[in-house]
Protein backbone atom coordinates (compact mmCIF):
# COMPACT_ATOMS: atom_id res chain seq x y z
CA UNK A 1 0.00 0.00 0.00
CA UNK A 2 2.48 2.25 -1.44
CA UNK A 3 1.54 6.25 -2.77
CA UNK A 4 3.61 9.10 -3.34
CA UNK A 5 1.67 12.71 -4.13
CA UNK A 6 3.75 15.75 -4.69
CA UNK A 7 1.65 19.54 -4.94
CA UNK A 8 1.06 22.67 -4.19
CA UNK A 9 0.23 24.32 -0.68
CA UNK A 10 1.07 28.05 0.85
CA UNK A 11 4.17 29.23 1.16
CA UNK A 12 5.38 29.40 4.72
CA UNK A 13 5.85 33.57 5.27
CA UNK A 14 3.28 34.83 7.34
CA UNK A 15 2.64 34.50 10.91
CA UNK A 16 -0.43 32.72 10.02
CA UNK A 17 1.40 30.25 8.14
CA UNK A 18 -1.99 28.88 6.27
CA UNK A 19 -0.28 26.04 4.80
CA UNK A 20 -2.96 23.79 7.16
CA UNK A 21 -5.98 25.14 5.48
CA UNK A 22 -4.77 24.78 1.85
CA UNK A 23 -4.68 20.93 1.34
CA UNK A 24 -2.18 19.94 -1.15
CA UNK A 25 -3.49 18.15 -4.12
CA UNK A 26 -1.97 15.79 -6.69
CA UNK A 27 0.18 17.41 -9.21
CA UNK A 28 -1.76 15.57 -12.21
CA UNK A 29 -5.21 16.73 -10.86
CA UNK A 30 -6.77 13.81 -8.40
CA UNK A 31 -7.25 13.30 -4.44
CA UNK A 32 -4.01 12.55 -2.29
CA UNK A 33 -3.39 8.81 -2.86
CA UNK A 34 -2.97 6.80 0.14
CA UNK A 35 -4.88 3.88 -1.04
CA UNK A 36 -3.80 0.36 -1.81
CA UNK A 37 -3.06 1.27 -5.19
CA UNK A 38 1.13 2.44 -6.06
CA UNK A 39 1.73 6.17 -7.21
CA UNK A 40 4.96 7.39 -8.46
CA UNK A 41 5.64 11.06 -7.35
CA UNK A 42 4.20 13.14 -10.24
CA UNK A 43 6.55 16.29 -11.19
CA UNK A 44 5.98 19.18 -10.31
CA UNK A 45 4.19 21.81 -12.95
CA UNK A 46 6.27 24.63 -14.66
CA UNK A 47 4.13 26.94 -11.91
CA UNK A 48 5.49 25.05 -8.90
CA UNK A 49 9.40 25.46 -10.58
CA UNK A 50 9.07 29.16 -11.17
CA UNK A 51 7.68 29.95 -7.16
CA UNK A 52 10.64 28.22 -5.89
CA UNK A 53 13.76 30.74 -6.11
CA UNK A 54 16.34 29.34 -7.93
CA UNK A 55 19.42 29.61 -5.28
CA UNK A 56 16.84 27.78 -2.63
CA UNK A 57 15.77 24.90 -5.33
CA UNK A 58 19.36 24.51 -6.25
CA UNK A 59 20.59 24.09 -2.45
CA UNK A 60 19.20 20.90 -2.36
CA UNK A 61 18.28 18.07 -4.57
CA UNK A 62 14.27 16.91 -4.89
CA UNK A 63 13.70 14.33 -2.37
CA UNK A 64 13.96 10.93 -3.63
CA UNK A 65 10.40 9.84 -3.08
CA UNK A 66 11.24 6.15 -4.90
CA UNK A 67 13.71 5.79 -1.63
CA UNK A 68 11.35 6.97 1.17
CA UNK A 69 8.83 4.60 -0.44
CA UNK A 70 10.91 1.64 0.20
CA UNK A 71 12.23 3.19 3.64
CA UNK A 72 7.79 2.59 4.79
CA UNK A 73 8.09 -0.63 2.72
CA UNK A 74 10.79 -1.79 4.98
CA UNK A 75 9.72 -0.05 8.14
CA UNK A 76 6.09 -2.32 7.94
CA UNK A 77 7.79 -5.60 6.39
CA UNK A 78 10.05 -5.24 9.88
CA UNK A 79 6.83 -5.40 12.15
CA UNK A 80 5.11 -1.74 12.05
CA UNK A 81 1.23 -2.31 10.83
CA UNK A 82 1.95 1.22 8.69
CA UNK A 83 4.08 4.17 8.13
CA UNK A 84 3.80 7.58 6.69
CA UNK A 85 5.94 10.43 5.47
CA UNK A 86 4.86 14.18 4.21
CA UNK A 87 7.56 16.41 3.23
CA UNK A 88 6.88 20.04 2.70
CA UNK A 89 9.62 21.64 0.35
CA UNK A 90 8.96 25.54 -0.27
CA UNK A 91 5.52 25.11 -0.77
CA UNK A 92 5.48 21.71 -2.38
CA UNK A 93 4.10 18.89 -1.05
CA UNK A 94 5.20 15.21 -1.35
CA UNK A 95 3.36 12.44 0.68
CA UNK A 96 4.47 8.77 1.10
CA UNK A 97 2.51 6.02 2.61
CA UNK A 98 2.56 2.05 3.16
CA UNK A 99 0.83 -0.15 5.05
CA UNK A 100 -2.61 0.57 7.44
CA UNK A 101 -3.66 2.68 10.29
CA UNK A 102 -5.56 -0.17 11.82
CA UNK A 103 -5.23 -3.61 11.93
CA UNK A 104 -8.76 -4.55 12.84
CA UNK A 105 -10.57 -2.52 9.76
CA UNK A 106 -7.36 -3.09 7.76
CA UNK A 107 -7.76 1.03 6.43
CA UNK A 108 -4.85 2.36 4.90
CA UNK A 109 -2.26 5.15 6.65
CA UNK A 110 -2.98 8.46 6.10
CA UNK A 111 -0.84 12.03 6.03
CA UNK A 112 -3.58 13.13 6.93
CA UNK A 113 -3.97 10.29 10.35
CA UNK A 114 -3.11 12.51 13.71
CA UNK A 115 -0.86 10.11 16.13
CA UNK A 116 1.24 10.59 19.28
CA UNK A 117 4.57 12.36 19.28
CA UNK A 118 6.37 11.40 21.92
CA UNK A 119 9.61 12.80 22.91
CA UNK A 120 9.06 15.59 19.83
CA UNK A 121 6.75 17.51 22.76
CA UNK A 122 10.03 18.34 24.00
CA UNK A 123 10.93 20.79 21.75
CA UNK A 124 7.21 22.62 22.39
CA UNK A 125 8.05 22.91 25.89
CA UNK A 126 11.50 24.33 24.80
CA UNK A 127 10.09 26.79 22.91
CA UNK A 128 7.39 27.70 25.65
CA UNK A 129 10.74 28.19 28.37
CA UNK A 130 12.53 30.36 26.00
CA UNK A 131 9.63 32.33 24.93
CA UNK A 132 9.84 33.15 28.71
CA UNK A 133 13.31 33.82 28.79
CA UNK A 134 13.15 36.23 25.82
CA UNK A 135 10.03 37.95 28.19
CA UNK A 136 12.43 38.71 31.12
CA UNK A 137 10.38 36.04 32.81
CA UNK A 138 13.09 33.01 33.17
CA UNK A 139 17.39 33.30 32.83
CA UNK A 140 18.65 30.17 31.14
CA UNK A 141 21.78 29.68 33.57
CA UNK A 142 19.34 30.37 36.89
CA UNK A 143 18.80 27.27 39.00
CA UNK A 144 15.72 25.40 38.74
CA UNK A 145 15.62 25.70 42.66
CA UNK A 146 15.12 29.39 42.23
CA UNK A 147 12.42 29.04 40.14
CA UNK A 148 10.87 25.77 42.21
CA UNK A 149 12.41 26.26 45.48
CA UNK A 150 13.23 22.28 46.92
CA UNK A 151 12.58 20.32 43.78
CA UNK A 152 16.15 19.37 42.69
CA UNK A 153 18.62 18.18 45.63
CA UNK A 154 21.30 20.31 44.05
CA UNK A 155 21.39 24.26 43.13
CA UNK A 156 23.64 23.58 40.86
CA UNK A 157 21.87 22.27 38.07
CA UNK A 158 20.17 25.19 35.82
CA UNK A 159 17.37 25.53 33.19
CA UNK A 160 19.92 24.97 30.75
CA UNK A 161 21.17 21.88 32.33
CA UNK A 162 17.69 20.14 31.95
CA UNK A 163 16.86 21.43 28.62
CA UNK A 164 20.14 20.45 26.57
CA UNK A 165 19.68 16.90 29.14
CA UNK A 166 22.93 18.28 30.94
CA UNK A 167 21.35 17.62 34.39
CA UNK A 168 22.20 14.74 35.43
CA UNK A 169 18.73 13.61 36.58
CA UNK A 170 17.65 9.92 35.89
CA UNK A 171 15.48 9.13 33.44
CA UNK A 172 12.65 7.41 36.23
CA UNK A 173 10.76 5.92 32.57
CA UNK A 174 13.87 3.46 32.25
CA UNK A 175 12.57 1.64 35.55
CA UNK A 176 8.96 2.31 34.30
CA UNK A 177 9.38 -0.05 31.51
CA UNK A 178 11.95 -2.30 32.01
CA UNK A 179 8.93 -4.55 30.80
CA UNK A 180 7.08 -3.26 28.32
CA UNK A 181 3.99 -4.28 28.04
CA UNK A 182 3.31 -5.47 31.61
CA UNK A 183 5.18 -1.79 32.17
CA UNK A 184 3.01 -0.10 29.90
CA UNK A 185 -0.26 -1.63 31.17
CA UNK A 186 0.35 -1.01 34.79
CA UNK A 187 0.72 3.01 33.82
CA UNK A 188 -2.01 2.82 30.52
CA UNK A 189 -5.00 4.68 32.90
CA UNK A 190 -2.46 5.96 35.60
CA UNK A 191 -2.67 10.15 36.17
CA UNK A 192 0.60 11.14 37.76
CA UNK A 193 1.44 14.69 38.76
CA UNK A 194 4.94 15.96 38.09
CA UNK A 195 6.54 15.95 41.73
CA UNK A 196 5.68 11.91 41.66
CA UNK A 197 7.54 11.67 38.17
CA UNK A 198 10.38 14.06 39.43
CA UNK A 199 10.44 11.87 42.85
CA UNK A 200 10.65 8.99 40.85
CA UNK A 201 14.02 10.06 39.44
CA UNK A 202 15.09 10.80 42.22
CA UNK A 203 15.24 7.46 44.26
CA UNK A 204 17.96 6.66 41.84
CA UNK A 205 21.33 8.25 41.87
CA UNK A 206 22.45 10.76 39.38
CA UNK A 207 23.92 9.96 36.03
CA UNK A 208 26.73 12.88 36.38
CA UNK A 209 27.15 16.40 37.61
CA UNK A 210 25.51 18.82 36.24
CA UNK A 211 26.88 20.51 32.99
CA UNK A 212 29.74 16.96 32.97
CA UNK A 213 27.50 15.08 30.35
CA UNK A 214 24.86 14.59 28.08
CA UNK A 215 22.27 12.10 29.55
CA UNK A 216 18.78 11.72 28.13
CA UNK A 217 16.17 11.89 30.60
CA UNK A 218 12.03 12.46 30.84
CA UNK A 219 12.88 13.69 33.84
CA UNK A 220 14.64 16.83 32.43
CA UNK A 221 11.11 17.56 30.51
CA UNK A 222 8.82 17.53 33.53
CA UNK A 223 10.94 19.38 35.12
CA UNK A 224 10.40 22.08 32.23
CA UNK A 225 6.41 21.13 32.47
CA UNK A 226 6.54 22.58 36.43
CA UNK A 227 8.85 25.69 35.18
CA UNK A 228 6.22 26.41 32.41
CA UNK A 229 3.44 25.86 34.50
CA UNK A 230 5.04 28.29 38.01
CA UNK A 231 6.14 30.59 35.44
CA UNK A 232 2.98 31.06 33.27
CA UNK A 233 0.28 30.13 36.00
CA UNK A 234 -1.23 28.24 33.62
CA UNK A 235 -1.18 24.38 32.27
CA UNK A 236 0.94 23.23 29.90
CA UNK A 237 -1.91 22.45 27.73
CA UNK A 238 -2.59 26.30 27.78
CA UNK A 239 0.88 27.79 27.26
CA UNK A 240 1.09 25.56 24.10
CA UNK A 241 -2.54 26.59 22.99
CA UNK A 242 -1.81 30.15 23.26
CA UNK A 243 2.13 30.16 22.38
CA UNK A 244 2.31 27.63 19.57
CA UNK A 245 -0.77 25.59 18.49
CA UNK A 246 -3.13 28.69 17.73
CA UNK A 247 -0.85 31.62 16.43
CA UNK A 248 0.24 28.44 13.50
CA UNK A 249 -3.02 27.71 13.19
CA UNK A 250 -1.81 24.10 14.08
CA UNK A 251 -5.50 22.29 13.81
CA UNK A 252 -4.43 18.77 14.32
CA UNK A 253 -2.19 19.58 17.47
CA UNK A 254 -3.83 18.84 20.90
CA UNK A 255 -2.51 18.45 24.58
CA UNK A 256 -5.43 16.06 26.26
CA UNK A 257 -3.67 14.75 29.13
CA UNK A 258 -5.26 13.23 31.23
CA UNK A 259 -7.99 12.06 28.70
CA UNK A 260 -7.11 8.86 26.70
CA UNK A 261 -8.62 9.35 23.10
CA UNK A 262 -6.87 11.32 20.22
CA UNK A 263 -9.34 13.11 18.35
CA UNK A 264 -10.64 13.00 14.64
CA UNK A 265 -8.80 11.14 12.00
CA UNK A 266 -5.63 8.95 13.40
CA UNK A 267 -3.62 6.07 13.29
CA UNK A 268 -3.80 3.45 15.64
CA UNK A 269 -0.35 2.46 17.78
CA UNK A 270 0.73 -0.79 18.11
CA UNK A 271 3.55 -1.88 20.88
CA UNK A 272 5.70 -4.60 20.16
CA UNK A 273 6.12 -6.81 23.20
CA UNK A 274 9.59 -8.15 24.31
CA UNK A 275 8.43 -11.57 23.87
CA UNK A 276 9.61 -12.74 19.70
CA UNK A 277 6.42 -13.47 18.07
CA UNK A 278 4.08 -12.12 20.90
CA UNK A 279 1.29 -10.15 19.24
CA UNK A 280 1.22 -6.72 19.03
CA UNK A 281 -0.76 -4.75 21.59
CA UNK A 282 -2.93 -1.71 20.48
CA UNK A 283 -1.82 1.35 22.60
CA UNK A 284 -3.41 3.80 20.96
CA UNK A 285 -5.93 4.48 24.49
CA UNK A 286 -3.42 5.75 27.21
CA UNK A 287 -3.01 9.02 29.70
CA UNK A 288 0.49 9.37 28.68
CA UNK A 289 0.60 10.73 32.00
CA UNK A 290 4.30 9.09 32.59
CA UNK A 291 5.55 11.30 29.96
CA UNK A 292 3.40 14.65 29.90
CA UNK A 293 5.27 17.56 28.98
CA UNK A 294 7.91 15.59 27.41
CA UNK A 295 5.96 13.48 25.48
CA UNK A 296 2.05 13.51 25.73
CA UNK A 297 1.15 15.60 22.47
CA UNK A 298 -0.56 14.77 19.14
CA UNK A 299 -0.42 15.68 16.14
CA UNK A 300 0.35 15.13 12.11
CA UNK A 301 2.39 15.20 9.80
CA UNK A 302 1.22 18.60 8.67
CA UNK A 303 1.52 20.08 11.39
CA UNK A 304 4.78 19.08 12.70
CA UNK A 305 6.52 20.37 9.13
CA UNK A 306 4.71 23.47 9.60
CA UNK A 307 5.94 24.03 13.52
CA UNK A 308 9.83 23.43 12.71
CA UNK A 309 9.61 25.33 9.64
CA UNK A 310 8.51 28.27 11.36
CA UNK A 311 10.94 27.63 14.52
CA UNK A 312 13.36 27.86 12.20
CA UNK A 313 12.44 30.53 10.20
CA UNK A 314 12.69 32.58 13.79
CA UNK A 315 8.78 33.10 14.13
CA UNK A 316 8.70 31.56 17.49
CA UNK A 317 11.40 33.66 19.44
CA UNK A 318 13.83 36.12 19.12
CA UNK A 319 17.24 35.46 16.89
CA UNK A 320 19.24 35.33 20.48
CA UNK A 321 16.80 32.63 21.87
CA UNK A 322 16.86 30.59 18.81
CA UNK A 323 21.08 30.59 18.99
CA UNK A 324 20.83 29.59 22.22
CA UNK A 325 18.58 26.70 21.35
CA UNK A 326 20.98 25.64 18.51
CA UNK A 327 23.70 25.37 21.27
CA UNK A 328 24.57 21.81 20.48
CA UNK A 329 26.61 19.24 22.23
CA UNK A 330 27.94 16.02 20.28
CA UNK A 331 26.04 13.09 21.23
CA UNK A 332 27.38 10.73 18.98
CA UNK A 333 28.68 10.94 15.25
CA UNK A 334 26.12 11.57 13.69
CA UNK A 335 23.38 13.76 16.07
CA UNK A 336 24.05 16.35 18.94
CA UNK A 337 21.70 17.98 21.48
CA UNK A 338 20.75 21.81 21.61
CA UNK A 339 17.68 22.95 23.84
CA UNK A 340 14.86 20.49 23.12
CA UNK A 341 16.22 20.37 19.68
CA UNK A 342 18.62 17.39 17.96
CA UNK A 343 20.59 17.92 15.05
CA UNK A 344 21.18 14.76 12.58
CA UNK A 345 24.09 14.71 10.20
CA UNK A 346 23.27 12.94 7.09
CA UNK A 347 25.85 11.17 4.64
CA UNK A 348 25.34 13.97 1.93
CA UNK A 349 26.86 16.76 4.35
CA UNK A 350 23.07 18.27 4.89
CA UNK A 351 22.38 18.80 8.46
CA UNK A 352 18.91 19.02 10.08
CA UNK A 353 16.87 19.70 12.89
CA UNK A 354 14.08 18.79 14.85
CA UNK A 355 13.49 15.94 17.27
CA UNK A 356 12.77 11.90 17.00
CA UNK A 357 9.65 10.74 18.94
CA UNK A 358 8.96 7.71 20.97
CA UNK A 359 5.80 6.88 23.12
CA UNK A 360 4.00 3.72 23.19
CA UNK A 361 2.40 2.43 19.48
CA UNK A 362 4.63 5.34 17.30
CA UNK A 363 8.17 6.03 16.29
CA UNK A 364 8.86 9.68 14.69
CA UNK A 365 11.10 11.75 13.14
CA UNK A 366 10.02 15.25 12.35
CA UNK A 367 13.15 17.54 11.29
CA UNK A 368 13.71 20.30 9.30
CA UNK A 369 16.91 22.59 7.05
CA UNK A 370 18.55 25.01 8.90
CA UNK A 371 16.60 27.73 6.87
CA UNK A 372 13.03 25.75 7.81
CA UNK A 373 12.44 25.48 4.09
CA UNK A 374 12.15 21.62 3.69
CA UNK A 375 10.70 19.90 6.32
CA UNK A 376 9.92 15.96 7.10
CA UNK A 377 7.76 14.06 9.31
CA UNK A 378 8.05 10.58 9.12
CA UNK A 379 5.77 8.01 11.18
CA UNK A 380 5.76 4.39 11.81
CA UNK A 381 2.07 3.07 14.16
CA UNK A 382 4.48 0.53 16.48
CA UNK A 383 6.95 1.23 18.70
CA UNK A 384 9.29 -1.33 21.07
CA UNK A 385 10.87 -2.06 17.52
CA UNK A 386 14.57 -1.07 17.15
CA UNK A 387 14.78 -2.37 13.44
CA UNK A 388 11.35 -0.53 12.55
CA UNK A 389 13.38 3.06 14.22
CA UNK A 390 16.27 2.21 12.88
CA UNK A 391 14.94 1.94 9.51
CA UNK A 392 12.82 5.06 9.86
CA UNK A 393 15.76 7.49 10.26
CA UNK A 394 16.69 6.21 6.28
CA UNK A 395 13.89 8.47 5.78
CA UNK A 396 15.61 11.43 6.85
CA UNK A 397 18.24 10.56 3.69
CA UNK A 398 15.88 10.18 0.96
CA UNK A 399 13.89 13.64 1.86
CA UNK A 400 17.03 15.51 2.29
CA UNK A 401 19.83 14.06 0.44
CA UNK A 402 17.79 12.96 -3.04
CA UNK A 403 18.79 10.11 -5.13
CA UNK A 404 22.02 8.56 -4.33
CA UNK A 405 24.18 8.33 -7.56
CA UNK A 406 24.08 5.12 -9.53
CA UNK A 407 27.32 3.39 -8.70
CA UNK A 408 29.67 3.17 -11.69
CA UNK A 409 30.26 -0.15 -13.54
CA UNK A 410 34.03 -1.22 -12.48
CA UNK A 411 36.86 -0.16 -14.58
CA UNK A 412 34.16 2.56 -16.43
Amino acid sequence: MVSATVGRGAVLGAVALSLLAVPARAATGGPDAEGPNSRAAAAPSAHDTAAVPAHRAAALPAPDTAGLAAVLKSAVAQGAPGALARIDDHGRTYRVTHGVADRATRRAISTDDRFRIGSVTKSFSSVVLLQLVDEHRLSLDAPVNRYLPGLLPDDRITVRHVLSHRSGLYDYSNDMFASSVSGFEAVRKKVFTYRQLVALSLRKPRTNAPGAAYSYSNTNFVVAGLLIEKLTGQPVRTAYQNRIIGPLKLDDTFYVHPDTAIPGRYARGYLTPDTAGAPLVDATAQTVSWAQSAGAIISSAHDLDVFYSALLKGKLMSAARLAEMERFTKVNSTTAYGLGLRRRDLTCGVSVYGHTGAVQGYYTYAFSTKDGGRSLTAVANTSNNGKVLDTLAGALESAFCGKKPAARPAGG
